[in-house]
Order: C-alpha cells, then sequence, then structure tokens
C-alpha cells in the first residue's frame, strides 16, 4: 500500500512539474512554539527538491531570540543556506518555546545565522525580495501573525522600490494564501493574538487571499509515521515532532497540520482536496473574532473539504517523511 501510494505522489509530482513552472514563494511564520510550522516548511522544500516551488525568503512574523536560527537549522538541513531570512525588529509577538524543540535542534544542527541581529528587517527584506521578481509571480504563503504583512503594507518608498507598501504587492504578488480563522466565524489564534494587523491586512489586501481556517488543519493529525520511521536519523523534522508529540495529551494521534495545509493548496493548488467559498472576511475591532460575507465575486475565499481528512493526512505525513536532496 504504502508502495503504491507514494508511486501517485511521485506521478502527482512529475505532472505538476511538466505542466506548471516552479512557484516564487515567500514562507512568512511564527516558527515555534508550535510545530505545525515545522512540517509546513518541510513541505516547502520537499516542492522545492521536486521543482514545484522556489523559495525566495523565508521571514518569522516573531521576534523570539532564536528564530533566526531555527529558519536557518531548517534551511541548512534542506541544502539551502541561500535563502534569506528576515525578523521584526519593530513591534511584534514574542512567544516562548515550552517543548524546548527550538532550543534543541539549535544546539544539535547545523546552521549559518546563530542571532537575530544577523538578518534584515521582516519588511525591509520584503520590500528587497518583491522589487526584484516579476510582476504578479509571487505567492505569500502566512501560516502566523499578520505583524509583517500589515507592516508591509504601510511601508513607504524606499531604496529597494519607488513604490508604496501596497503598490509593490499589487504588482508583484499573486496570490496570499493565509492559514487564519475559522469559518464561517469563530476566532482563531493567528488572527486574533494580532487583530489590529489581521484586520487592516484583510481590509486593504489589493490580491486574492486563500484561507485554509482552523476547522480544516484540526481534523489532520501527522508526526507519527515520521517519529517510527527508523531508516530517517539525524533529522531536525523528526526530533521536533519526537520531542513535542509526547508532550501534549491532544498530540497521542499526532499534531494537528494547520500550517501544513495552507502550503499543500498554496503550492499545489485546492481542487484535489477542497472546494473554495468566495466572499471577504470580516474581523472583530473587539475581541479580533472572524464572520464570513458570501460574494461569489469576492477575490477572497476559505477551503472547504471536499475529500475525508483522512486522505490529505496520508498526504501530509508521506510528504514530512521526505529526505533532502544531495
Amino acid at each position: 500500500m504504502k508502495k503504491t501510494f507514494t508511486i501517485i505522489l511521485l506521478l502527482m509530482f512529475s505532472l505538476h512539474a511538466v505542466t506548471q513552472p516552479a512557484l516564487n514563494v515567500i514562507f512568512d511564520s511564527d516558527m515555534g512554539p508550535d510545530y505545525d510550522d515545522v512540517g509546513a516548511i518541510t513541505l516547502l522544500h520537499t516542492f522545492a527538491d521536486e521543482g514545484m516551488a522556489n523559495i525566495i525568503a523565508t521571514i518569522a512574523s516573531t521576534k523570539y531570540e532564536n528564530v533566526a536560527a531555527v529558519f536557518s537549522v531548517f534551511n541548512t538541513y534542506f541544502n539551502r543556506t541561500n535563502i534569506p531570512i528576515g525578523v521584526p525588529k519593530g513591534d511584534a509577538l514574542d512567544l516562548k518555546d515550552w517543548q524546548h524543540w527550538t532550543d534543541s535542534i539549535v544546539n544539535k544542527y547545523p546552521h549559518s545565522i546563530n542571532s537575530n541581529k544577523d538578518v534584515p528587517d521582516a519588511v525591509a527584506l520584503y520590500r528587497r525580495i518583491l522589487s526584484i521578481q516579476p510582476d504578479n509571480s509571487v505567492t505569500i504563503i502566512t501560516v502566523g501573525f499578520l505583524t509583517n504583512l500589515k507592516n508591509l503594507l504601510q511601508s513607504k518608498p524606499d531604496m529597494f522600490s519607488s513604490l508604496t507598501g501596497e503598490q509593490l504587492i499589487k504588482q508583484k504578488v499573486k496570490q496570499l494564501v493565509s492559514m487564519g480563522g475559522r469559518f464561517p466565524s469563530g476566532s482563531e489564534f493567528n488572527i486574533n493574538r494580532d487583530f489590529p494587523s489581521s484586520k487592516f491586512v484583510y481590509e486593504n489586501w489589493p490580491t486574492p487571499v486563500l484561507f485554509s481556517g482552523f476547522e480544516i488543519g484540526e481534523k489532520i493529525k501527522v508526526g507519527l509515521p515520521l517519529i517510527h520511521n527508523n531508516a530517517i536519523q539525524n533529522s531536525p523534522i523528526k526530533d521536533v515532532f519526537r520531542i513535542a508529540i509526547p508532550l501534549a495529551k491532544e498530540d497521542s494521534a499526532g499534531r494537528k497540520s494547520w500550517d501544513e495545509t495552507a502550503v499543500l493548496v498554496g503550492v499545489l493548488g485546492y481542487d484535489n482536496w477542497y472546494n473554495i467559498k468566495h466572499g471577504k472576511i470580516s474581523i472583530s475591532d473587539k475581541d479580533g473574532s472572524n464572520t464570513w460575507i458570501d460574494n461569489p465575486t469576492g477575490q477572497q475565499a476559505y477551503l472547504v473539504e471536499k475529500v475525508s481528512p483522512a486522505v490529505v493526512q496520508k498526504f501530509i505525513d508521506e510528504l514530512i517523511q521526505h529526505q533532502p536532496k544531495k
């Protein structure tokens, strides 16, 4: 069964590589304390290894002490030490990793960046990277807070571009894919922790937005096949899941895959697994909860299940066992 599934996976990759050029992706993540971000960046590097994605930047939306080094560990592990890393240098959330997987992998695995001081400000990196991309070519996948994107929208012309942030986004960005919100209504961590930024972004973002809501990733629990795969050794991805899964009773069947689903549909599209509902998100200015306004012609949309979550779970479980290409 596993061999058959792997063949199907390879065929899908081959077909996608033939029919679609590699997608330019900026990955914006609250990397740690949660670790679905680790699964998400693994998927992204897997797609890059298969010629489906070109990772043009990895950017943190939090600024705890180790975050730049953590990004560097994963980019180094996948042999992409040249991917630029950014960290917010102004106001941003600073969350602590109570599971201590971040410091564990920084202490164990090679990385070229040791401090947040060694990387540029998140918005400066956004502006530099976007300014040199072809028009309408970049997909931003955000699986954390919207702090950076609010600051990018509000940014002024600078040494990298004569355009304002909003103009630069409109010219260079093809789509924003966001792990955020509960649909059709509810409250979700990535949106409500910095809800002034979330509200500003979703009211002013000038390109299509696709949401993978809390209810999508909640049912997809991954990581157990990875930590039980004895053929995989000296892997920071395996170490993270191995360390963190036993520390939370709710993860006994695997970690919920909120961030992985955003990367999955951001690169491969949603058609194989999901339908979408068009409209526009509305964020409360009191508590950051969200509601949805239906509009068949709206350029925002959220994912709606089409196949069993078990199908997507099996797919993601296979992908996060990917080993770096030499």
